[in-house]
């Protein structure tokens, strides 16, 4: 008859180990997306090369002050310091779900000093020791409790906070993409403004030299009045270019320190000196749409989302079903610390328990359709993701083509306004040209001028976006980003 509870326990656990593979709720497909076999503007893309890009893409652009704050952003951002830190909670939260399915195992210890009461029958606890008995009770031992997952609810919620923590490195990925692309814009920004104040400068002192030259014709009775009126006009003209251009310069080192997360007084020292308009001009395969799903970390968070809602409704469902457990309790018990921890002072129970929420069924019925309602939305969201990305590659690809088109025609311009300007003058100062004619060819120059330099803060720009819509990186091309 002893052997009687033993194999009792033997039948549940073998029995719940028989079962221990099925799990309620619906079972995760990744979503079948509908995208075309090539992008509408691929005809457009810089290069039919199919090498990959450089790992760090944006040393594309060959600069190496660019590439210092990039590692200094990536190091000190705080965005990207809570995206890290998103990524540790997800391992812990993943790491204390898993434990669910070990054994739950608790340590007691506990000492107590009895005293009989007289006014209470003998055996009543606690006080029914007995008239003016006392006692002490000593007592160590173990509860223990585990949860045989029949249904699946704990592996749903293990698969669900597997999900969390993909979509959280999906995220981490994103937020640096999007904090390298910002910071290569900014810095683009800071060398288009710090050009654009250099031709300012440049036409202020041409102006300069032209009102003398207009005095000096002046004076000698080669031009009139009317020509030192337009110098004088031009000059401040010019000269109220300057801070405006000094101004945008200023706000686009603001912006790049904010960024980096430096002061700006560091930034003004460290990039004072005026640097080019990094060059975009990379060959690198832009692939195809069905890419963009591995590429893309916005869409693969949005994918992870979608697994993380769907194993929520098996963790419903799973309350719809009997819970079973086996639970035991074991240790030693005295009256005596002497002899605590002796033979006779040990003892123990064992068995399995049914838990069931019989009358919740409907609340948890309903539970579980609010998951599956939040798994529809996120696969809406996922969609919607995937036809942005896709709207964002076709965009930035005719953006880039067209805009290295116009950037080659301004440097044509620019070219043969120059060399009107440089004849205007000549003919001017042999008395063949009025001083309208210069001025005219000086605008023409000075326009094109900051055309150029605007053409080329786009095609940089352009670029940038154009590899931000592609995913920024290359399966396989680059080393796993380390643990945070």
């Amino acid at each position: 008859m002893a052997s009687l509870p033993v194999a009792t326990l033997a039948v549940v656990v073998l029995g719940g180990l028989t079962i221990a593979g099925c799990r309620v709720g619906p079972d995760y497909h990744t979503p079948k997306t509908s995208v075309p076999e090539r992008f509408a503007e691929q005809a457009l893309r810089p290069s039919t090369k199919s090498h990959r890009p450089e790992p760090d893409w944006w040393r594309a652009l060959d600069d190496s002050a660019l590439d210092r704050l990039i590692a200094e952003a990536l190091e000190g951002s705080p965005d990207l310091m809570v995206a890290r830190a998103r990524i540790v909670e997800a391992r812990a939260e993943r790491a204390a779900v898993a434990g669910e399915e070990l054994p739950q195992v608790s340590a007691t210890a506990a000492y107590a000093r009895q005293h009989g009461s007289a006014n209470v029958p003998t055996g009543t606890p606690p006080g029914g020791l007995g008239r003016g008995i006392n006692s002490n009770l000593w007592f160590a031992g173990f509860d223990a409790s585990w949860e045989v997952d029949l249904f699946g609810g704990t592996r749903r919620a293990i698969e669900s906070a597997d999900a969390v923590l993909g979509a959280a490195v999906a995220d981490r990925d994103d937020a640096e993409l999007v904090l390298i692309a910002e910071v290569a814009r900014d810095y683009i920004e800071l060398r288009t403004e710090q050009r654009r104040l250099a031709i300012a400068q440049e036409l202020l002192q041409v102006r300069r030299d032209q009102l003398a030259l207009v005095k000096a014709q002046f004076d000698s009775g080669l031009s009139g009045a009317l020509d030192t009126a337009r110098a004088r006009a031009a000059l401040a003209e010019s000269e109220a270019e300057v801070p405006q251009v000094e101004a945008a310069e200023g706000a686009a080192l603001y912006r790049l320190g904010m960024l980096v997360g430096r002061p700006p007084e560091g930034l003004v020292v460290a990039l004072s000196s005026t640097g080019p308009i990094p060059n975009a001009e990379s060959d690198f395969p832009v692939g195809l749409p069905s890419d963009l799903l591995r590429r893309r970390p916005d869409v693969r968070a949005a994918e992870r989302r979608i697994a993380a809602a769907n194993a929520r409704i098996g963790m419903r469902e799973a309350d719809l079903y009997p819970h079973f457990s086996l639970t035991g309790v074991a240790g030693f018990e005295s009256l005596y610390a002497s002899n605590l921890l002796s033979g006779p002072s040990r003892y123990y129970a064992v068995g399995p328990s049914i838990t069931w929420l019989v009358f919740d069924a409907g609340r948890i019925r309903d539970e579980a359709l609010a998951e599956r309602a939040r798994t529809d939305v996120a696969a809406a969201e996922y969609q919607k993701i995937v036809l942005g990305a896709l709207g964002e590659v076709e965009t930035a690809l005719v953006t880039y083509g067209r805009s290295r088109i116009q950037r080659a025609a301004l440097e044509r311009e620019v070219a043969a306004a120059r060399d009107a300007a440089s004849l205007a003058l000549r003919l001017y100062g042999a008395g063949l040209e009025d001083f309208l004619t210069v001025l005219d060819a000086e605008r023409t120059l000075h326009t094109a001028e900051m055309s150029l330099a605007g053409a080329q803060q786009d095609t940089a720009d352009s670029f940038i976006a154009l590899i931000k819509a592609l995913g920024g990186d290359w399966p396989g091309s680059r080393a796993p980003s380390p643990k945070p």
